[in-house]
């Protein structure tokens, strides 16, 4: 694990590069006599006969959230005018950079990636080296699988008090847990994924928790998105019923059998979005064989009118919305899986995102 004295040691024995660039360190920063602040080092960068030199900031991590206090930072810091701001991380992404870019501060990264800014002189970029230093965290992806229902709460209500409020309220619209006897998330991974988030800039934790990047957040959950596996269990019916009689049919033997049953994102756009409407009605259930031995009806792939996929996978089911007594898939579950289809669902999907983004109001 890499750490700021390892980052320093690293520069001292030369072994940070930016080509063509030579960076040497040059010493530990002075306190400045006003505002009691000073950058950890001064480096110096040659290439041929120009010299310029750097007031350095080195963080051993680059999360959103630690980039930019480490560029405020550098900011508050009066410099002379021969003197320059520069941040080092182990990793900087393109984002960042171009952040640092308009910002007018240089950056540095282990991987091969930097940006040197001399305003009305100098700006060199380079970019597209991997990252070598992928930030640790207590869960491996928070955007992915169960974790992520509490990433999407958010989008259920953008504020709460507390942590446990959370909890509470992520437990609550998780139909497993209600229908199903699935164990409920604990307090300690909603704690985790709520710090996660925090490092991401994604949420404040300043007067309770609120929501602050809404479309960021879709973002990261549509690029992360687990896609069902394509060896999951479906049976196509065609069965003596359609239209709102299935649904009536469906939510009677939901009841009778105490089994969750709830639309998938497909089949569920026409809540939120405006779409040719398909003639099979696809639902999520955790068992099709005791549904099977109360439905009847023949198993066809030719004209079949209802698709049952057998899944526990809670976040299918999470935020699911009751209408006449039938579960609708969420909003958010619409999006990912049509953000994640063909050109007409990605087209449709855009419809289904401006409804999201509409509906999560952030105070």
């Amino acid at each position: 694990m890499i750490t700021e004295t390892k980052i320093l040691e690293q520069l001292s024995a030369g072994k940070i590069t930016l080509p063509p660039f030579i960076l040497e360190y040059v010493g530990t920063g002075r306190k400045n006599r006003v505002r009691y602040t000073r950058p950890d080092i001064f480096i110096e960068l040659s290439w041929e006969k120009e010299k310029i030199r750097f007031a350095v900031e080195i963080k051993a991590r680059s999360t959103p959230k630690v980039f930019q206090n480490a560029l405020n930072q550098i900011k508050r810091i009066d410099l002379p005018k021969n003197i320059f701001p520069m941040l080092i991380f182990p990793y900087l992404g393109e984002g960042q950079l171009e952040q640092l870019e308009k910002e007018k501060v240089s950056g540095i990264d282990l991987c091969g990636n930097g940006i040197i800014v001399v305003p009305e002189k100098l700006l060199i970029v380079r970019s597209g080296a991997k990252n070598r230093f992928p930030t640790y965290s207590p869960i491996r992806n928070i955007y992915q699988k169960n974790s992520s229902m509490a990433t999407r709460i958010f989008f259920v209500k953008s504020q709460f008090k507390t942590v446990k409020e959370i909890h509470n309220n992520i437990n609550a619209c998780n139909l497993l847990v209600e229908q199903w006897n699935v164990k409920p998330m604990s307090l300690s991974t909603v704690s985790k994924v709520l710090s996660a988030l925090e490092e991401d800039l994604i949420i404040s934790r300043v007067d309770g928790i609120r929501l602050l990047q809404k479309d960021t957040l879709l973002d990261k959950l549509s690029q992360n998105y687990d896609v069902a596996p394509k060896n999951q269990k479906r049976v196509r019916l065609k069965v003596p019923a359609s239209g709102g009689s299935l649904n009536n049919l469906l939510v009677r033997y939901s009841t009778e059998l105490n089994l969750p049953i709830v639309a998938t994102g497909k089949s569920s756009v026409n809540q939120y979005a405006v779409m040719q409407k398909d003639n099979t009605l696809s639902v999520y259930c955790p068992r099709i064989d005791r549904l099977l031995e109360r439905l009847g009806g023949s198993q066809t792939d030719r004209f079949p009118n209802l698709e049952i996929v057998e899944t526990e996978t809670e976040f299918f089911y999470f935020d699911s919305r009751k209408k006449k007594e039938f579960f609708w898939a969420s909003p958010v579950q619409t999006y990912l899986e049509l953000i994640t289809g063909d050109k007409r669902d990605r087209e449709t999907a855009e419809q289904v995102r401006d409804f999201i983004l509409r509906d999560t109001e952030i105070k």
